[in-house]
């Protein structure tokens, strides 16, 4: 009975001292989570506008029928490059040539009229009156020689520009109309090279550019050619660039914006009027900015924020104004970020406000390119 006692005494301490162990190791935190910290990155740049637009030919012609008549032949191949004086189509000529005959033989006897009469003039033998006349019927008759000239001239449709010509829009045989209303469209040529970028910028943006030329922070795109970088839908980089040509007069008020114009080199012809693209204008040089990835920056609602790391190592947050990507990593912090912050920059998803962690210092400078 008695050993039975020191049993059941034994298996008791031998449970409790069991127990005492599980309580302790539960009760025992785990070690703080490991994080990747660093100050914002600080630097001098050149901040980009961004703006969606379209492009435009430089010069962009519809070529029309100046006289009238059956069309004869169309000179070009649809859609190919045509340069300045060459003749695109010709309209019968026949009946012009003898119209412009008709009136050259008007125009010698005219010309014969008027010397005869100077003569008989000097002889006293018609008035001055009939002198006058013949003078006048002659003057008429040039005219009416310049004119069928000019129609003959107006059979042969040329090209006023070099640039690509579209297809042809009526086919020899058929009757074209000429004249300055209603006259007949035959095709279209347009420049290749250069070309123009449109877009339309917010009054926001135009303000801020009026005030960055008041303070001589930026020349104003009126009166200096500033740079801009353009891509394609197709491109992930600004591939294209030139200068701004050309801002518009006033805000349209039907949409708040006005419209600004680049103008680009296209070597080759290879942008073609109508395609879209996006506009880098530049917006200031030398600026101080602070810069983070933008893969770290919350969003609370409507509100931006950072988290960071304090000097006992507790996590906080700090809501932050963003501006635009300087590039495709990091972005521009306008304000509620200090220099000196620091900020949890790797193990955001685990970052709880409050909870204590164990940072490890990395230098996000070296780690991008900006």
């Amino acid at each position: 009975m008695q050993r039975h006692v020191q049993s059941l005494l034994s298996f008791a301490a031998i449970l409790f001292v069991a127990a005492c162990s599980e309580s302790v190791e539960t009760r025992t935190a785990p070690p703080p989570a490991e994080v990747d910290v660093s100050k914002p990155i600080e630097a001098v740049v050149t901040q980009w506008d961004e703006y969606t637009g379209r492009f435009g030919a430089v010069e962009a012609v519809e070529i029309r029928a100046r006289v009238s008549g059956y069309l004869e032949k169309t000179n070009f191949k649809d859609g190919q490059t045509v340069n300045k004086g060459d003749t695109l189509f010709v309209i019968d000529q026949r009946p012009f040539k003898i119209a412009l005959q008709s009136a050259e033989s008007r125009l010698d006897l005219a010309k014969k009229e008027r010397d005869r009469g100077i003569d008989l003039r000097r002889q006293n033998s018609i008035s001055q009156e009939e002198v006058d006349r013949r003078n006048n019927e002659y003057e008429l008759a040039s005219a009416a020689y310049e004119n069928a000239k000019l129609e003959m001239e107006f059979t042969e449709v040329k090209s006023p520009i070099n640039g690509v010509v579209s297809r042809d829009f009526v086919n020899v045989g058929n009757l074209v109309t000429g004249g300055a209303a209603g006259a007949t469209l035959l095709t279209t040529v347009v420049s290749q090279d250069p070309i123009h970028f449109y877009f339309d910028a917010g009054e926001k943006d135009l303000l801020k550019y009026i005030r960055l030329s008041q303070s001589d922070k930026r020349e104003s795109s009126r009166t200096h050619s500033n740079p801009v970088q353009v891509r394609l839908q197709d491109e992930t980089e600004f591939r294209h660039f030139g200068v701004m040509d050309f801002v518009d007069n006033q805000v349209d008020q039907s949409t708040g914006t006005i419209q600004g114009r680049a103008i680009l080199d296209n070597p080759g012809g290879h942008i073609l009027p109508g395609i879209f693209g996006r506009i880098r204008l530049l917006s200031q040089e030398n600026v101080e900015v602070m810069l983070v990835p933008d893969t770290i920056i919350g969003t609370d609602q409507s509100r931006k924020f950072v988290y960071t790391v304090d000097a006992e190592n507790k996590i906080g947050l700090k809501f932050v104004e963003i501006g635009e990507l300087h590039t495709p990593q990091l972005r521009i912090i306008k304000s509620g970020l200090d220099a000196n912050d620091t900020i949890l920059v790797n193990g955001v998803m685990r970052a709880r406000p409050g909870a204590v962690v164990s940072p490890k210092v990395v230098d996000l400078a070296n780690e991008y390119t900006f």
